[in-house]
């Protein structure tokens, strides 16, 4: 690593929390020391804003989060848009039937919001496999009769949907329609859900434009990440960091393997590359 690392991106599950979904004193201390320094260190995750954890929001010094994949840029202590990349309705609406042909339970996100099919949300057991992310969803998303009606009713671009699968067979087939349907972007930071954003919305791109509007380099970024959804990111980043805990292809597109998130593998690699 040749240059100077002024900014951090880093993701929450798997990366950033522990699996109880928690962020220790340590590395809250490390992230803080980065901060006093002069670093940029922001949350880039698949979640809403309003899922993310609340002491991260209220972070002191922590000044923008990347959500929804990249869909929405934000400064935190504003609330501004810095970007957006939204799905359209009707691109929403499709991914939404097609998925719902299979035993799923559904979500959408509306300016840093998710909203979730009540019914589905009541049996959250049957299709959220970590036990540690039940309350999480319970805490976070507001239930809703029919997502694809909401979707009819607002008419307007979205930040992202999911669906998160009860038959990890289905989740193939409904893989394959929804490639074939074109316009989306398909990731799974689980291995039983799907995300779909708008083609071409990533975490990578998204912290890349954050540091263009900041006057950072991409080879100043070093981004930390464990699921498929990070893989894009580690690579666009000028300094890639996999978690011990990542998935094969995320440590394949890194530059560095830190500990697990279970051993803070983010302040760790914070203090060696960054501090």
């Amino acid at each position: 690593m040749g240059h100077r690392i002024r900014m951090v991106g880093v993701d929450l599950d798997g990366t950033l929390l522990t699996d109880k979904k928690e962020i220790t004193p340590r590395t809250a201390n490390v992230i803080q020391e980065a901060l006093k320094q002069g670093i940029i260190v922001l949350v880039a995750t698949g979640r809403p804003w309003t899922g993310v954890p609340e002491e991260l929001r209220q972070f002191p010094g922590m000044k923008y989060a990347l959500t929804s994949n990249g869909a929405r840029i934000i400064e935190t202590e504003t609330g501004r848009v810095l970007e957006e990349h939204l799905l359209s309705p009707e691109l929403a609406k499709k991914a939404l039937e097609i998925c719902g042909r299979y035993d799923t339970l559904q979500e959408v996100y509306f300016d840093g919001q998710g909203y979730a099919e009540a019914e589905k949300m009541g049996r959250i057991e049957r299709y959220h496999k970590n036990p540690n992310m039940w309350e999480y969803m319970r805490r976070t998303r507001i239930p809703v009769e029919d997502v694809v009606d909401l979707v009819s009713r607002e008419n307007r671009g979205l930040d992202k949907t999911q669906a998160l699968f009860a038959d990890m067979e289905e989740r193939q087939k409904a893989w394959r329609e929804l490639q074939d349907e074109g316009g989306l972007e398909l990731v799974g930071s689980l291995k039983y859900n799907i995300e779909i954003n708008a083609a071409g919305v990533n975490k990578g791109i998204g912290l890349v434009n954050l540091g263009k509007m900041l006057g950072i380099a991409r080879e100043e970024i070093m981004a930390c990440g464990d699921g498929d959804n990070d893989t894009v990111m580690l690579r666009e980043a000028g300094f890639g960091v996999a978690m011990g805990n990542a998935e094969e292809q995320v440590r394949e597109a890194a530059d560095y393997i830190t500990l697990s998130n279970e051993e803070e593998g983010v302040a760790y690699a914070i203090e060696k590359f960054v501090l």
